[in-house]
């Protein structure tokens, strides 16, 4: 039975000896050692016994120092694997490298100093690591010949078919057998192998290595400390037992006789050598000559290579400079003189040099041409600087490389533009927070990572409330200044896995990554991060010597609940952000399912308002305002809407959808069409040829470019007289352009129509616009006149409406008149018209013309 290449049966019985033996070696130290074939270095002799070169060497040390061997045969990352575990006291022939530094203790003279060579099959013909492509390649299990091929492999996109192996002997049997193309493995043991099958060495050199004796970590430091002091006697003296052994297992030499051609040749040479030199004096002159015409051609190419702006180089394989142009004087600032013969180390800041030179050994010793980017900072601090450089290696006729030629040009100029251009891309100019776009992309990067790690997040939308006004108030620098101040409030309040983005004027957001996979912890967690950010932004903003006092409304939208979907994330976060805002000043909601069901149920009605309005499915209904003597003077135009399938839909539902969506300005010149029909239909009625239609206006229909335009077509198109027609404005119309709004009522009053405040005393209109406005009625909001007869306060108000109308000769109507003690009521203080239930409910227009 075998284990990892060991015989089960041959360690009991060597370590039986030991036993047997202890007595009598009590005092002697006992080393298992791996013994593996990788001749010349490590084999076993006939007995089993450790030979070879590291075998002979520590044979003789062992000798002297009283060490009892006790060979353990195995394979190569079998003696590994052992050495790690302590079953191994010492291993031979193992190349140091930093990860087997951290697994094993290593003496400090090698024994030897080697390099990894690559042999082929007869028939194929390698040159170069690309030629590897597509083969087989044999390698040691775990050996530094696997890792460096892998790496290289990876680098450069090579398709290395690996034919892995447990010692060097079978890669070379599968080359020899045709199993493998090639097989990688250190020179002194694959020289002789590939002699002996009748292998081709190819040029491909690399990964020299120092050999040494390795043991278990923190184990064997005397034994190693001891081999130290051998090798470094030995190998310092002519004749040691090191040099005795090297010579023992060196490569062999056989003595032949001179055949008698090669004497002929000698005799032939020496006939040549005679004719050479007579033309030697010819030569010389010629030499002389061409040396004059190589000198020109050299200051013609200096002159032509100075003159380009781009740093062109020499270097030797000691990354030293051999040639530099102009421009590389020029960025180091220094004469060529002090640069020639100096390498990168020496001239640029270590960073900068240890990338170059990386790129300058891939060129050297791979043969390869390198393209990139190079990143330099000058050592006498002249900033940063990126390159575009192309290196080339240059190469003897034989292939072999003594140079390497390199072209760099500047590009730091094109590179900090690019910078610029993304970050315009993606970062908000004025804030540096992330846009959209970014938010977008790390947005679907941190749910799948939330996804994959099996935890929760948050998209916190933040709205400041009445931004506008500091803008409107303060000017746009001052509202810039606050947004400033405001994202460094919010950047304090970030974890490392959070992002912020600002997304329109006054519209941030907040990502939260890493919550508790729970909804309603991850929603505590998120809410508790909203509140501390109202708390921050209700802080006072010191502006132009002033504070400002701001506040916002917050939406949160969880992950778990977008199904892990950016855009449909975003949705939420939106509709929670209006349901805060539409709950007031520092409003807070959390995203929940009946939200996305008011808002379906919200397009629904947009639909199928937007098919009504199309269809003509809408009907106006008249409500009648009459005089102190209860005659009817005039009617409001109020909208009704039965659906086929919904029923009635009442205007409180209807409308605010129309005003979001922006079919208010459709729907409104539905109204003003209809209105101008029932006046149209109403001008060849006595009865009713003298009525007004009263048609409320949203501002958002008022300020629409075309709305007088259209009003006009509507007037032309049914003849009606624009004085039959009144149109009823709320003082929210007068809360932004005033100026404009002005204007363009007097422009329709000059056409004849007439105007009404609606709703008045319950917005914020200033008295002083009153004047201004060429209004002609202003009505009294049925607010006040509901409680008239039990609030003071409100009887209080309507007097001062009264009194104000009066004052600016305006009619004075009250809305909302239910009862006749409010109508006697409202007669005593001198209000002279009336709308309300008490005279008469809402009704189509067919229904008025037997009533009035």
């Amino acid at each position: 039975m075998v284990r990892s290449g060991v015989s089960l049966f041959a360690l009991p019985f060597a370590l039986l000896l030991w036993l047997i033996a202890g007595a009598a070696f009590a005092e002697s130290t006992t080393l298992r050692v791996g013994v593996y074939h990788n001749p010349p270095k490590v084999v076993a002799d006939e007995a089993g016994n450790p030979s070879g070169i590291f075998g002979d060497l520590l044979r003789e040390m062992a000798s002297r120092e009283g060490w009892m061997l006790v060979p353990v045969h195995c394979e190569w990352q079998a003696c590994l694997e052992m050495l790690a575990a302590g079953e191994l006291d010492l291993m031979p022939d193992v190349a140091f490298t930093e990860e087997r530094e951290a697994r094993f203790d290593f003496h400090d003279t090698p024994v030897l100093r080697s390099w990894s060579q690559v042999y082929a099959a007869s028939d194929i013909v390698i040159s170069s690591l690309l030629d590897l492509d597509g083969r087989r390649v044999a390698v040691l299990e775990g050996s530094v010949q696997q890792r460096y091929l892998a790496r290289v492999a990876s680098n450069f996109g090579l398709d290395l078919q690996w034919y892995v192996v447990r010692g060097f002997e079978q890669g070379f049997a599968a080359v020899a057998e045709g199993r493998a193309d090639a097989v990688a493995a250190n020179y002194l043991y694959g020289d002789a192998q590939a002699i002996e099958l009748g292998l081709r060495r190819s040029p491909i050199m690399f990964d020299p290595s120092v050999l040494f004796f390795a043991a278990p970590a923190g184990q064997r430091r005397a034994e190693l400390a001891a081999i130290d002091g051998f090798l470094d006697r030995w190998q310092a003296e002519a004749g040691s037992p090191f040099f005795t052994i090297l010579e023992r297992w060196g490569p062999g030499e056989e003595s032949a006789a001179i055949p008698v051609a090669v004497w002929w040749g000698l005799g032939i040479l020496g006939a040549l050598l005679l004719l050479a030199l007579l033309f030697n004096q010819v030569l010389r002159l010629r030499v002389a000559q061409k040396t004059q015409e190589l000198s020109s051609s050299e200051q013609r190419l200096n002159t032509i290579l100075d003159s380009v702006e781009a740093c062109i180089y020499i270097k030797d394989p000691a990354l030293r400079y051999q040639y530099v142009n102009r421009r590389v004087s020029e960025l180091l600032g220094l004469p060529r003189e002090q640069i020639i013969g100096k390498t990168d180390e020496e001239l640029l800041a270590r960073p900068a040099a240890t990338e170059l030179q990386a790129h300058d050994r891939q060129v050297l010793q791979e043969g390869k041409r390198y393209a990139g980017e190079e990143f330099n900072i000058v050592a006498d601090d002249k900033g940063d600087k990126t390159f575009f450089t192309v290196k080339l290696p240059l190469a003897h006729p034989d292939g072999s490389i003594y140079a390497l030629c390199g072209i760099s040009t500047d590009i730091s100029e094109r590179r900090q533009a690019e910078d610029r251009l993304h970050k315009l891309a993606y970062f908000d100019p004025l804030t540096g927070l992330a846009n959209r776009r970014l938010l977008l992309e790390q947005l679907d990067e941190l749910l799948q990572e939330n996804a994959q790690a099996g935890t929760n997040g948050a998209l916190v939308v933040i709205d400041l409330d009445e931004f506008k006004s500091v803008n409107d108030t303060l000017g746009h620098a001052a509202g810039d200044e606050l947004l400033l101040e405001l994202a460094g409030r919010l950047e304090r309040h970030l974890q490392a896995a959070d992002i912020a983005a600002r997304l329109g004027a006054d519209e941030f957001v907040v990502v939260l990554g890493g919550l508790d996979q729970a909804p309603d912890q991850a929603a505590a967690r998120a809410s508790e991060f909203a509140l501390s950010v109202q708390r921050d932004i209700a802080r006072p903003f010191d502006l132009q010597g002033g504070h400002y006092v701001l506040s916002a409304s917050i939406g949160i939208a969880l992950f778990s609940e977008a199904g892990g979907n950016a855009g449909e994330l975003l949705k939420e976060g939106d509709l929670a952000l209006n349901a805060a805002k539409a709950a007031g000043r520092e409003g807070l909601r959390l995203f929940s399912a009946e939200m996305e069901a008011a808002v379906s149920q919200r397009t629904r009605l947009e639909n199928a308002l937007r098919e009504a309005i199309h269809k003509d499915e809408l009907e106006l209904y008249l409500h009648p305002q009459v005089n102190n003597g209860q005659g009817i003077v005039g009617m409001e135009a109020l909208l009704r809407w039965h659906h086929p399938e919904m029923g009635t839909v009442p205007p409180d539902e209807f409308i605010p959808v129309a005003e979001r969506s922006g079919l208010i300005v459709p729907l409104g010149e539905w109204v003003l069409n209809r209105a101008c029909d029932i006046l149209a239909d109403w001008a060849d009625k006595p009865r009713l040829a003298g009525l007004f239609v009263s048609v409320n206006i949203s501002p958002e229909q008022f300020r629409f470019p075309g709305f007088e335009e259209m009003l006009d077509a509507a007037i032309e198109r049914t003849g009606v007289n624009p004085e039959r027609l009144e149109l009823e404005i709320t003082e929210g119309l007068l809360i932004n352009d005033l100026v404009n709004t002005i204007k363009r009522m007097q422009s329709l009053r000059k056409r004849g129509v007439h105007f009404a405040l609606d709703d008045f005393g319950t917005g914020y209109a200033s008295l002083a616009y009153l004047k201004l406005l060429p209004l002609g009625k202003l009505k009294i909001d049925q607010s006040f006149v509901r409680d008239l007869l039990s609030d003071p306060n409100d009887e209080a108000i309507i007097k001062t409406i009264i009194a104000l109308g009066d004052s600016l000769d305006m009619q004075v109507m009250a809305e909302g008149v239910e009862t006749a003690a409010h109508a006697e009521r409202l007669r005593e203080l001198g209000c002279l018209r009336f709308q309300g239930y008490h005279f008469g409910r809402p009704q189509p227009p067919v229904y008025w013309e037997d009533k009035v």
